[in-house]
C-alpha cells in the first residue's frame, strides 16, 4: 500500500530510523516519511525479513527517495551501536527514530513462561531503550531530534492472554514520560502512537471469530489498515508536532478513549 496522507515535504532533509520497518506498520512509515522527504532506514531483523526490508527499499527508490535497509537485532547492544553508525554513515546523523520493532505471543497468565516474557520483553521495552539512548546524545548534540515509539491501545484497555503484551506497551509510554521530562526545553521530542486493531502480519494467525468480535467492538466497524495509521508517525516527525511532548496519540477507530 502506499502513503495516503497529504505530501508537503514535511520531512525533507531528514534522516530517519524506523525499527521493524520490513512489514506492517513499519513499513508503512518508512513509505510516508520518504513521501515526506526523508532520507530512510529501514531496520529488520534479518532471516526472511530482509527481502521484505529490500522491497520496502526499492519502493522508496520507485518514488524518488533514499532509503537503505539495515539489519540488528534491537535487544543487542552492540548490533544497535552498528546499526547507529551504519545509518550515520549511510545515510547521516539520525533525526528522527521510530521504535516499532515488536513482536507478540499469546497466553493465559498460568501458562505464560518466563522465556515467552522475556523474548517479548527483550524486543518490546529492551530494544526500546538501547535504540533511544543510542541516537540521544547526537540528537541532543545537535539539539533537534524527533522520538516516537509505538505503543498500543491495549496498554490502557488490557487483553486477555497479552499480560506482557500490554505491559510492555504501558511501559514504553512511561518510559517516553519520564524522558521528556529529561529533554526539557531541549529540539527534542519523545511521543508514542498507540494504533488500535490494524492488518498487519500480527493479525495473521488469529481465529476469524476473534477478529470479528474485535471489529465489532470499533465503532468505525472496521479493522485499521496501516495506512490509517502511517500519518500519526508524520505528524508527529514533523514540526507540525513541536509542541506534543510525552503525548501518545492513538488511531484506534473510537476502539478505546484515551
Amino acid at each position: 500500500m502506499s502513503y495516503v496522507g497529504p505530501t508537503r515535504g514535511r520531512l525533507g532533509g531528514r534522516c530517519a530510523l524506523v525499527t521493524g520497518a520490513s512489514s506492517g506498520i513499519g513499513a508503512a512509515v518508512a513509505r510516508a516519511f520518504a513521501a515526506e522527504g526523508a532520507r530512510v532506514a529501514v531496520n529488520h531483523p534479518g532471516g526472511e525479513q530482509a527481502a521484505r526490508a529490500e522491497a520496502v527499499v526499492a519502493a522508496i527508490a520507485d518514488m524518488g527517495g533514499r532509503a537503505i535497509a539495515v539489519e540488528a537485532d534491537v535487544a543487542d547492544e552492540a548490533a544497535v551501536a552498528d546499526m547507529v553508525a551504519a545509518v550515520e554513515s549511510g545515510l547521516g546523523p539520525v533525526d528522527i527514530l521510530v521504535n516499532n520493532a515488536g513482536i507478540a505471543s499469546s497466553a493465559p497468565l498460568e501458562d505464560l513462561t518466563p522465556a515467552m516474557w522475556d523474548a517479548l520483553m527483550a524486543v518490546n521495552l529492551r530494544g526500546v531503550f538501547l535504540c533511544t539512548r543510542a541516537v540521544l546524545p547526537g540528537m541532543y548534540a545537535r539539539d533537534y531530534g524527533r522520538i516516537i515509539t509505538t505503543a498500543s491501545q491495549l496498554a490502557y484497555k488490557g487483553a486477555p492472554g497479552f499480560t506482557h503484551y500490554t505491559a510492555a506497551k504501558a511501559a514504553v509510554i512511561a518510559f517516553t514520560r519520564s524522558l521528556s521530562l529529561e529533554i526539557g526545553a531541549r529540539n527534542v521530542n519523545a511521543n508514542c502512537v498507540a494504533p488500535g486493531a490494524t492488518d498487519t502480519p500480527i493479525l495473521a494467525g488469529v481465529d476469524a471469530a476473534v477478529l470479528d468480535a474485535i471489529r465489532a467492538a470499533i465503532p468505525k466497524g472496521r479493522i485499521a489498515s496501516v495506512d490509517d495509521i502511517a500519518p500519526a508517525y508524520v505528524f508527529l516527525a514533523s514540526d507540525e508536532a513541536r509542541h506534543f511532548v510525552g503525548q501518545t496519540v492513538s488511531p484506534n477507530g473510537g476502539d478505546m478513549f484515551l
